[in-house]
């Protein structure tokens, strides 16, 4: 069978590299894909926001299961494009992406079925919500109600900082995701990241993985889309990732199913261990990224089975490889903030990096984003992935780029 991903970075590349691995599987197309990832998938010219386009390809390629990678086609209704063209895909229609789409959508439906996160309250006066955080005080979490890229979340260690935050959000909409905050409790605890591939009320969880949001080591510096993430996440208690699994991730599932919109696809708990147990930080529509690219690299099974399994609504068991896996994201210097561009980017095969920001330039890859690649290690320890990512990093040339050098840290 040939199958398509809609997307062109990490996340997209991984997913190309794994379904590749089927034996079941021809030929892998990425649309539009990027240079990086030529040695997996065969990259298309096409506009993803054209849903016609993709649509009329994927007939054209005789594509027989399609998989979306990124959050904007969700929220835009590519799903519900392809279900009406008859094509088997596997993402959540447009209603069911809200989860990611509005952060206040997420939380509503969390505190209406008592599923666990933090206390909030939503705001799009700047007024009102300053009056609120003053109340509250800090440390406190202000969130882009919308799609921000994994950039529209502050944590305000003081008031300054979140008064700041609420002005890029409801006064100057910073992030292009319309004057609404949400203004969330801060907890404290290990972070978490469960990926579950569900349909309605079919929810297989995969292997669990820590993302590190910070720039710079020790979590320091502003929130990124992710410098780095490791699998497993051995200094949390197993007991305490089946509960979570247990009292968010599937009630989650039953709650869009209530509601009238079941979802299909990967659901993403990010999630915090408290003291007083998992609670919920965010959802996402999609694979993470970076934890598709460790999760993905530690699972033995077929993608494509167990994915056509989901969508044939039965729950698979899926294999994972004893050893752990880290990734390091090289970015560009500046990263998130202004960067710059055409620096030269390495060539490594599929596996041992996978390729975010980059274009062909006239002596090679060239980098076209802040984030560029994520260099890979394996281990039979957690510790020797580690050595391994880092090794795989000093074997690279880093000038012009920045990376953390503890991605693991918190469990080693």
């Amino acid at each position: 069978m040939n199958v398509l991903v809609v997307g062109n970075g990490g996340r997209e590349h991984v997913l190309a590299w794994k379904l590749a691995q089927s034996k079941r599987v021809e030929t892998v197309y990425v649309a539009p894909g990027n240079p990086g990832m030529e040695d997996v998938a065969t990259c298309l010219d096409v506009d993803i926001a054209n849903h016609d386009e993709l649509i009329q390809n994927a007939k054209e390629l005789n594509v027989e299961l399609t998989v979306i990678g990124p959050e904007a086609p969700l929220a835009a209704g590519v799903v519900d494009a392809f279900t009406e063209a008859g094509l088997a895909v596997f993402g959540p229609s447009k209603k069911a992406a809200l989860i990611e789409g509005s952060k206040a959508f997420a939380k509503d439906l969390m505190k209406q079925y008592n599923i666990p996160t933090a206390n909030y309250e939503v705001f799009t006066d700047f007024e009102e919500a300053l009056h609120y955080t003053k109340t509250q005080g800090a440390p406190i979490v202000v969130k882009a109600d919308g799609l921000a890229a994994g950039k529209g979340v502050t944590v305000a260690v003081t008031l300054d900082e979140a008064e700041l935050a609420l002005r890029d959000i409801l006064l100057d909409d910073a992030f292009g995701t319309g004057a609404k905050v949400v203004l969330e409790e801060y907890l404290e605890g290990e972070e978490l990241s469960i990926l579950a591939l569900v349909n309605g009320d079919t929810v297989v969880p995969l292997a669990e993985s820590q993302d590190h949001k910070r720039a710079f080591d020790a979590d320091q510096g502003p929130n990124t889309g992710g410098m780095g993430a490791y699998s497993p996440v051995p200094h949390i208690d197993r007991s305490d990732i089946s509960k979570a699994i247990e009292t968010i991730v599937k009630p989650t599932a039953q709650a869009m199913i209530k509601e009238g919109t079941p979802f299909t696809g990967v659901l993403y708990a990010g999630l915090m261990m408290t003291a007083e147990g998992p609670k919920t930080i965010e959802f996402n529509a999609r694979f993470g990224d970076p934890e598709a690219q460790v999760v993905l690299s530690r699972m033995e099974s077929d993608l494509v089975d167990v994915i056509q399994a989901v969508l044939n609504d039965e729950e698979p068991a899926v294999h994972w490889l004893e050893e752990a896996v880290v990734g390091v994201v090289l970015a560009a210097d500046g990263y998130p903030s202004s960067y710059m561009k055409g620096l030269p980017v390495p060539k490594r095969t599929s596996g041992e990096v996978f390729y975010a920001g980059v274009e062909r330039g006239s002596k090679g890859l060239t980098s076209s984003g802040g984030r560029v690649y994520i260099a890979m290690g394996k281990g039979s320890s957690l510790k020797e992935a580690q050595a391994n990512a880092y090794e795989n990093v000093d074997s690279l040339d880093t000038s012009g780029y920045h990376y953390r050098t503890d991605i693991a840290y918190r469990a080693l």
